[in-house]
């Protein structure tokens, strides 16, 4: 499960949360195995940009584009950034996956999304996969990454208790079925390509467009 832990500001004023700094290491470890050496990468819902100073430090090959909705978040970004001084880490862009006109131009090589497909509407969900269609190069991969609902499997104690928050706070949020979500992936002409195990009943969805 992963808690919606409230951020903390740094003496920098970017924001930090305990779960962004326990799950940084494991989806790295994911990531370094799957990632191209170098190329474009476009992080979808960044949040408050501490993944993506992270990320972007360990793949210096890798132009790392963050981006969010919310200008609190860009503005967490832009302070992450700049203490960073990484030359890879972009400026954050204002992209709400339910919008096609904020949509930045051009191709990636890859595109994450960590911890969004639960705490929004489904529409958020499927415009990411459109994103991901459009926008992603042949052979690109999709990551995904949070608490899912798997077929045959109940959910841990801990997810279950997150879902009836979750929903508490919106009826339209609430954890996803894998097999919901690899629908609209395929879709959107992607193929599912691994599924991996993760720390606090969470998993890896690693998606390639064809």
């Amino acid at each position: 499960m992963e808690t919606m832990d409230p951020p903390v500001a740094t003496p920098s004023g970017a924001l930090a949360s305990p779960s962004s700094t326990r799950n940084a290491g494991p989806i790295r470890a994911v990531l370094a195995r799957i990632l191209p050496s170098r190329g474009r990468v476009l992080e979808v819902a960044a949040g408050s940009g501490q993944h993506a100073a992270t990320f972007a430090a360990a793949f210096p090959g890798l132009e790392w584009t963050p981006a969010d909705p919310s200008a609190e978040a860009r503005a967490s970004i832009a302070a992450w950034r700049e203490t960073s001084s990484l030359p890879n880490l972009q400026p954050p862009l204002a992209l709400d996956a339910t919008d096609p006109a904020s949509w930045p131009a051009g191709e990636f090589d890859a595109i994450l999304c960590i911890n969004m497909v639960h705490i929004s509407p489904w529409a958020a969900t499927e415009g990411l996969m459109r994103l991901a269609e459009t926008r992603l190069t042949p052979g690109g991969l999709l990551y995904l990454y949070g608490p899912y609902r798997e077929a045959g499997t109940p959910l841990a104690p801990s997810n279950a208790d997150f879902d009836e928050s979750l929903k508490a706070r919106s009826p339209d949020w609430g954890l996803r079925e894998v097999e919901a979500v690899t629908r609209l992936a395929e879709d959107a002409g992607m193929n599912f390509i691994e599924r991996v195990e993760m720390p606090s009943n969470n998993v890896s969805l690693i998606y390639q467009r064809q």
